[in-house]
Formats: structure tokens, C-alpha cells, sequence
């Protein structure tokens, strides 16, 4: 994936870091889920959820991501897996996590997911002002005036 739309992708999902996530296999819709980043771990991102949550089991799973600006959209698809490490889960815990699950860090209900990125595909928008008049005028918009576009490893 080229590295200017790379990192607009993770800047921009770090400021808004809300996801749509769905097993692959599975029927029904995807829900949001809040991701936990860590900056060394650019094709993995995390989530807390009850056991009892449909994405718990883990398993081929696809992401949505459309950002607080409307500035970037964006496909994953990889693998979630339970993360058991001690030291990422406290890493990761925070405030808002504990407001979802109040009983803590240790709570044998609450799983804390790993959602490894084997690809993806990702829209940024960049339309400027001339841009943005044609789109209010109803004149006509041309893609490659209107951001950039990349497949593969995020």
C-alpha cells in the first residue's frame, strides 16, 4: 500500500477509532466496536467484548472504518483471535474501557481480541475547495481530484 495513504489511514483512525466488525462466516450484521491501537503494531488493532459477544469466537472477520471527517474509508480483512497477554490487556485498559465493563481488567466475562490485518483497501478524501464548489453545484467531480485510493497491507 503506498505510505502517504498508509498514514492518513492510521492518523485519521487514531483521532476516530470506531470500526464495524463482522466474523466472515457468520450471519447477521457487523457492530461498532471501539479499537485499542498500538503504534508499534501497525497490522493489529484490538477490542475488549463479553465472551458473549458475536465476534468473541474469533475467526475470519472483515472491518469497516469510515472516519470522523469523512476523510478516510476503509475495508479490513484478517483474523480475530483471544489475546491473552497480561501485559497488553493492562496496556490497553483504560478509563472508557472500565465504563463498559465495570468489573475490571479481570473479569473472566470480558475477552480482549486481536484483530490481525491481512488486507485492505482504503479511501482518502481530499476534495479542496474547488472541489467541494462543484460538488454543491452539481458541476462534474473527477476521482482522481477527489483522494487517493490503495489495496493491501495497511
Amino acid at each position: 500500500m503506498d505510505d502517504k495513504v498508509q498514514h492518513s489511514f492510521w492518523k485519521a483512525f487514531a483521532d476516530s477509532p470506531f470500526i464495524m466488525m463482522k466474523l466472515s462466516d457468520a450471519p447477521g450484521h457487523a457492530e461498532p466496536m471501539t479499537a485499542m491501537l498500538d503504534k508499534e503494531a501497525t497490522h493489529s488493532i484490538w477490542f475488549f467484548a463479553r465472551r458473549s459477544n458475536r465476534i468473541a469466537g474469533g475467526g475470519k472477520a472483515m472491518g469497516q472504518v469510515m472516519t470522523k471527517g469523512h476523510d478516510v474509508f476503509a475495508c479490513l480483512s484478517g483474523t480475530l483471535t483471544e489475546d491473552t497477554s497480561v501485559t497488553r490487556r493492562g496496556d490497553l485498559w483504560n478509563n472508557a474501557v472500565e465504563a463498559w465493563f465495570p468489573e475490571g481488567k479481570d473479569d473472566p466475562d470480558v475477552v480482549m481480541l486481536r484483530f490481525d490485518i491481512d488486507d485492505g483497501e482504503v479511501w482518502t478524501a481530499d476534495m479542496g475547495l474547488k472541489q467541494v464548489y462543484k460538488l454543491i453545484t452539481g458541476k462534474p467531480i473527477h476521482a482522481k481530484n477527489a483522494g487517493e485510493h490503495a489495496l493491501g497491507a495497511v
